[in-house]
């Protein structure tokens, strides 16, 4: 599936070269990034990112004709710490325009995307958001994976570094990362088991912040990630399908 994911970035990041040789290079964005990490401190262990995705490889189209915008509002409303938001077209029907759609209620924007190329982080920084995801098995090695987040925490950008495995989070280790993501999918199988968050959370260190992501779909699920340690749990599927995502943000996250 990376490897899918990769080749669907290949044209974008081809742009970006382009434009970068000839002298385009993205402003920095100049309004307020609040805080990805303070955010998360605030309302963890167990915080809700909620995330907005029109669609997944996994489940296909989650919701045609959606508002960003209405999506922003109820997260923000019913308990959400930060928002994650897909920009990634080819499968996952997402939008850069989406982090600026989304960034008027104030909650800190995570950028979800297939991100390795470091004018993907350039571009990042441009926005509104306050964080950005960098999957450690993208990159080709520590000192890759290092470069992006050296170059997203110059302007700012939280560098969420997410692994599926042990080798990923070794390398994550290696080049410093500081918030770790544990992703709970099979990558071959698409499947996912929260037996993979129970396991590497273990392994947490002192001043790291950790995200579970996928597979979370109850209250019940969201006390136990927290009890376990982890700092925040990411949930978008069971968000985008309910008939009330604010209402069923809300039960997830014990406001009502």
């Amino acid at each position: 599936m990376l490897d899918k994911f990769r080749e669907a970035k290949r044209l974008e990041i081809e742009s970006l070269h382009k434009d970068f040789a000839a002298g385009r290079i993205p402003a920095v964005y100049q309004g307020e990034r609040p805080s990805f990490v303070e955010a998360i401190r605030a309302k963890g262990p167990g915080a809700i990112i909620a995330e907005f995705k029109p669609a997944s490889p996994s489940r296909g189209v989650l919701g045609e004709h959606l508002n960003p915008l209405d999506f922003a509002d109820a997260y923000a409303n019913n308990g959400a710490a930060a928002i994650s938001v897909l920009t990634e077209h080819q499968y996952f029907k997402g939008s850069p325009d989406f982090l600026f759609m989304m960034n008027g209620p104030g909650l800190p924007l995570l950028r979800k995307d297939f991100i390795f190329d470091p004018l993907q982080v350039a571009m990042t920084a441009s926005s509104p958001a306050s964080a950005v995801l960098l999957i450690a098995r993208m990159c080709d090695d520590a000192a890759h994976l290092k470069q992006l987040i050296d170059i997203a925490r110059m302007p700012g950008l939280a560098p969420v570094v997410e692994i599926f495995d042990q080798a990923d989070l070794d390398r994550a280790r290696e080049a410093g990362a500081d918030i770790i993501q544990v992703n709970n999918r099979d990558l071959d199988t698409l499947t996912t088991t929260l037996d993979q968050g129970r396991r590497f959370i273990k392994q947490k260190h002192d001043g790291e912040l950790w995200i579970c992501a996928s597979g979370v779909e109850t209250r019940a699920q969201v006390e136990e990630m927290a009890s376990l340690g982890f700092d925040a749990v990411l949930i978008g599927t069971s968000l985008m399908q309910a008939d009330d995502p604010g209402a069923k943000l809300a039960e997830l996250a014990g406001v009502k």
